[in-house]
């Protein structure tokens, strides 16, 4: 098998991860039911924040396109916590989160502990944290801390990089992995 052999089927299995399934939720847009009738194509994202005590279970992409009504309530969900400042997030990251929780096969949705960061918020953290980078992806909505009681850091970490799209944190110690849409590279934090 060659190299483009293994990227096509690396490929054509995330396409997989996002066939259509039953969804028994909700999901915004008062025409969502209509469309998912015969669609053949759905990404969804589910989360709960312990700092907000909110939860959110959405379908964000229908057969190529992105709800816009579903990313407002998505960006809002993933806003940064300490001074509920809003960010647009990127679309990049939900899919690897999305794509990552698929293959794991969890029931429970992430627990989201860092999306959005304002500059001041990751200012604020640096100086608590050497572990805390100066130009964060989390500044630019493109990044996510999450955790899975279900699942261990390191299964969560081969799941996000099985997706092959962007950066990869695993924090064993503190139970959570970073994920991200820039460059694909991983990490022991």
């Amino acid at each position: 098998m060659t190299d483009d052999d293994t990227n096509r089927l690396t490929r054509r299995s995330l396409l997989g991860i996002f066939a259509a399934t039953a969804i028994f939720a909700a999901p915004t847009g008062g025409n969502a039911f209509g469309i998912l009738r015969g669609a053949g194509d759905i990404r969804r994202i589910r989360m709960y924040s312990g700092r907000t005590g909110e939860s959110i279970d959405m379908l964000y992409w229908i057969d190529g396109q992105y709800i816009p009504e579903a990313l407002r309530a998505i960006n809002h969900f993933m806003r940064d916590f300490r001074n509920s400042k809003v960010a647009r997030i990127d679309t990049r990251t939900l899919d690897i989160m999305a794509a990552s929780h698929r293959l794991l096969d969890a029931g429970e949705p992430y627990t989201l502990l860092s999306g959005y960061r304002s500059p001041e918020t990751n200012a604020a953290l640096r100086r608590q944290s050497r572990g805390v980078a100066r130009d964060s992806l989390h500044m630019r909505g493109q990044a996510a801390d999450l955790r899975l009681r279900s699942r261990s850091v390191s299964q969560m970490a081969q799941a996000a990089l099985a997706c092959a799209a962007g950066g990869v944190g695993r924090y064993a110690r503190s139970n959570f992995v970073h994920m991200d849409c820039g460059p694909i590279r991983s990490w022991n934090g």
